[in-house]
């Protein structure tokens, strides 16, 4: 029987340090997702770098700092994001569909209901949904610290695996998982493979961030939805964004990035 998986990318796999959009990456993305749903699993993308694309559509030479032209890039970025995931999932025989969402569409009963028979029917058809947060209406993520729902693509993606009620949760980023010191900074920094229980001393571990000036997440963020994902049941991996192939191995079960576990649990 097929599994039901979330996958988070963040901005800062999708787009390079020059601010140029890492094609290659998306390209691998959607042959590893498309052969995944080939094996008979259900997929849902969470996709951040809306802003990012944007950002090089326009030839701005900078992430714009006032609202209104984050939310004005943000628009020109996700129609763009869009073509590309249509273009790259079309050249695997997959169709996407978008859903960008705000805090309201998980506060409101009716609108979650609604969400939740969304997914179910586009999943029935054999789309692979692709979800961001709707930065044109909504500020929570890109103007933060104003009584957030949504606030970061993280968030978001746990919020979505519950909506979905599905078995794992898997967050690409720009390192390998959480470590207990920062691998950037620290040559001796150790990788955590596996955490049974988020307590303090693993939120001690947060601090770690990445190495990127695109996105707006960090540890911080991702443990939050590991926590989220895993108070409801859902196991949840942090693993890096450049080795899409190692959702392979998460899918198996064998070691890769940091696994968040309830234990006891059987593991994916």
């Amino acid at each position: 029987m097929g599994k039901r998986i979330v996958v988070k990318v963040g901005t800062s796999t999708l787009i390079r340090d020059n601010g140029a959009t890492d094609l290659r990456t998306l390209d691998h993305l959607a042959r590893v997702l498309s052969d995944v749903k080939g094996m008979g699993n259900d997929v849902i993308l969470v996709s951040s770098g809306a802003i990012g694309v944007g950002t090089r559509k326009l030839g701005l030479p900078e992430r714009p700092s006032e609202l209104k032209y984050k939310q004005a890039v943000a628009a020109v970025g996700q129609c763009e994001l869009m073509y590309l995931y249509d273009k790259f999932f079309g050249d695997y025989n997959q169709t996407v569909a978008q859903i960008l969402l705000s805090g309201g569409d998980v506060e409101s009963p009716l609108r979650k209901e609604n969400l939740e028979r969304t997914f179910e029917a586009l999943l029935e058809l054999g789309v692979i949904p692709v979800v961001n947060e709707n930065d044109s209406v909504s500020s929570a993520e890109i103007e933060t610290g104003r009584n957030k729902i949504l606030g970061d693509n993280d968030t978001l993606s746990a919020i979505v695996a519950v909506l979905c009620n599905a078995d794992i949760l898997i967050i690409l980023t720009d390192i390998d998982g959480l470590y207990n010191a920062n691998p950037f900074w620290e040559k001796n920094a150790e990788l955590i493979p596996v955490v049974h229980e988020i307590n303090d001393d693993i939120r001690a571990f947060a601090g770690v961030s990445g190495s990127s000036n695109w996105g707006t997440g960090g540890m911080v963020t991702k443990l939050a939805a590991a926590e989220l994902a895993l108070r409801n049941g859902i196991e949840t991996v942090i693993t890096s964004g450049s080795k899409t192939e190692g959702i392979y191995d998460i899918l198996e079960g064998k070691s890769c990035g940091t696994r968040f576990s309830a234990k006891g649990a059987n593991s994916i």
